[in-house]
């Protein structure tokens, strides 16, 4: 195990494969996420519904490949369109919440997308998803009361 959150999710293990393996292998991904890099440092997304700060994504649409998730969620929440790298698979065990009454594993699509510190005033500008990304900060600068969902600080030390 790898790390556990405040809820009690926990991310197993980061799985090493090409995105086409996991395509082919793995056909019960839930979620995509994005890893954004600017500079030494890492944007997060503070969400509205869980009240804490994490990495960007969501689930897939019906009929979307895991890319096309992300490059989808990156636009909403980033207002971006860049290229994300694939960097491999994260193995969760989910806890109930609104998804799901039960305990359940999962898996994770992890992408990452490297910027320049000019992309931030873009991103603030044009991002759309205001409603569940309330704000958006580097992870050095969160203040150290608020809450870091940390299976997705976990996640940042794979990109």
């Amino acid at each position: 195990m790898l790390a556990v959150d405040q809820a009690g999710n926990k991310l197993l293990d980061f799985i090493k494969i090409t995105e086409e393996d996991a395509t082919s292998r793995f056909s019960q991904v839930s979620v995509c996420l994005l890893v954004v890099k600017i500079g030494e440092d890492y944007l997060m997304g503070f969400n509205h519904w869980r009240k804490c700060w994490e990495i960007f994504g969501g689930c897939p649409e019906e009929g979307e490949t895991m890319r096309e998730a992300m490059v989808r969620e990156e636009k909403e929440e980033l207002g971006i369109d860049c290229e994300p790298q694939w960097l491999g698979l994260a193995h969760f065990e989910m806890q109930p919440d609104y998804f799901s009454n039960e305990v359940r594993e999962e898996y994770g699509a992890i992408f990452g997308v490297s910027l320049g510190e000019e992309y931030l005033a873009q991103i603030e500008n044009l991002r759309t998803d205001r409603e569940e990304i309330e704000k958006i900060a580097l992870l050095g600068e969160i203040s150290s009361g608020e809450e870091i969902r940390e299976l997705d600080r976990k996640l940042t030390e794979f990109y």
